[in-house]
């Protein structure tokens, strides 16, 4: 078994508690309320421009040229396409550019992030992996299951979304990371696989604390 079968297997029932949470249950049945997918979108914006520093440390990380370059041009096609995208979808929603850029980060959102930059400046590159991989391996995972739902990808509302998650490209993004965590594991020690584990776990159980807050539109209450 390949270590990323064991994350997976370990990580299962978490993702699975994402899936049927209701606000992705509402984005497969088009239920879900036009303010809590604008909050999602919003703090979503924020999440990549956190992630987008975690692709810049990778590169820094990265033990070879071809990986350097990998993680540099995913650091490019976030700042430069997939939120460029993200902006166009959010203005469809009736949210301006504007708007997106003076979110403030809600305490998940900020908790999570932070969470990540910290295990991946202190860590190595496979903690930095391990950390980035549930959110998009999971992200994967739930566009392709909805996509299966009919009439789920045509929804005027969320229907691009589905589509832009459920894609071959954003699939090879996490088989990529997949691929390279498995590579880096090779030889470590046990304690060594258990802090990978640890930190993946986290940031699946942040993924579904994300899905949590969209829900209830979650703010700082003081």
């Amino acid at each position: 078994m390949k270590f990323t079968d064991h994350l997976y297997e370990a990580a299962k029932p978490i993702w699975e508690k994402g899936y049927e949470h209701s606000f992705v249950q509402g984005i497969g049945d088009g239920s879900l309320t036009l303010d809590r997918f604008q909050f999602f979108m919003c703090q979503d914006y924020v999440y990549l421009i956190e992630y987008a520093r975690l692709y810049a440390l990778g590169s820094l990380k990265a033990p070879d040229l071809q990986t350097m370059s990998t993680f540099a041009k995913l650091l490019d096609a976030t700042l430069n396409m997939e939120m460029e995208l993200h902006r166009q979808y959010a203005e469809k929603l009736g949210i301006s550019k504007t708007e997106l850029e003076s979110t403030e980060p809600a305490p998940t959102t900020l908790a999570y992030s932070s969470y990540m930059l910290n295990v991946s400046q202190r860590g190595s590159l496979a903690e930095l992996i391990a950390a980035i991989l549930p959110c998009a391996w999971s992200y994967g995972e739930i566009g392709q299951r909805l996509a299966k739902r009919p009439g789920a990808m045509e929804h005027p509302v969320y229907g691009e979304w589905i589509t832009m998650y459920q894609s071959e490209e954003f699939t090879k993004l996490a088989d990529w990371l997949i691929d390279l965590l498995n590579q880096l594991v090779e030889g470590k020690s046990e304690t060594e696989l258990k802090q990978l584990e640890t930190i993946f776990i986290n940031t699946s159980r942040f993924e579904y604390l994300f899905w949590d807050m969209a829900w209830d539109k979650s703010q700082w209450t003081i």
